[in-house]
């Protein structure tokens, strides 16, 4: 389990075999979200941000932004055309020690689970 300080934060999350499930648009003609995102999604407080990354061709974004709005599912940037490799976030750590920088990697397809708490005292 994560724990997280009180501050907003910003959620950086794969779309493909993350949320929805990977090449669903193309195998079954549309997306599919995966088990749990709609309750992480509906929990997110208002404040924090949302950034959604694919691989997708710019010319898949229409129906995934389609998508995603009759899902209920809210972000702030969405970014395609990303290379197929790794993803590496680096952030800095603040003086207090507070790290600023996590990374979950989850089974492709599978439920969407990111169990944490708040701590009021970091």
């Amino acid at each position: 389990m994560f724990e997280f300080s009180p501050l907003s934060k910003t959620w950086i999350l794969d779309v493909d075999g993350t949320i929805v499930k990977h090449n669903g648009y193309k195998i079954d003609g549309s997306d599919t979200l995966l088990e749990g995102v709609k309750d992480f999604f509906s929990n997110l407080p208002q404040e924090d941000k949302v950034i959604l990354l694919t691989a997708r061709k710019g010319e898949y974004l229409d129906n995934l932004k389609e998508f995603l709005k009759s899902n209920n599912i809210r972000y702030d940037y969405l970014i395609s055309d990303m290379p197929f490799g790794e993803r590496i976030l680096v952030n800095d750590r603040k003086p207090s020690g507070l790290n600023t920088a996590y990374a979950v990697n989850k089974d492709r397809n599978e439920k969407f689970s990111i169990e944490y708490k708040v701590n009021k005292e970091l």
